[in-house]
């Protein structure tokens, strides 16, 4: 166990930005797998719909910083590409 101040601190601030970061991980991945399973499923419409959304959520993650732009635009950009395989 830690004795100082400081790393007491550094241990609740390690504790806090884990769980911070967990659940924007997650839900970056729920955002591209809802995409993804559009594609599977064939679903031209939910697809398109599902990657305006996933967009939208990527830009606002690099307004906070969250993802790097090149990161989002990579996500999205594959993410398209997906969408647009798909037959009318």
């Amino acid at each position: 166990m830690a004795h100082h101040k400081s790393t007491i601190k550094r241990i609740r601030q390690t504790k806090v930005r884990t769980e911070r970061n967990r659940f924007y991980r997650t839900r970056i991945s729920n955002i591209s797998r809802a995409v993804k399973e559009a594609v599977a499923a064939g679903k031209k419409e939910d697809a398109q719909k599902a990657l305006a959304t996933a967009d939208k959520e990527f830009q606002k993650f690099v307004s906070k910083k969250i993802i790097k732009k090149n990161t989002a635009a990579r996500k999205v950009s594959r993410l398209a590409k997906m969408v647009n395989s798909l037959e009318s």
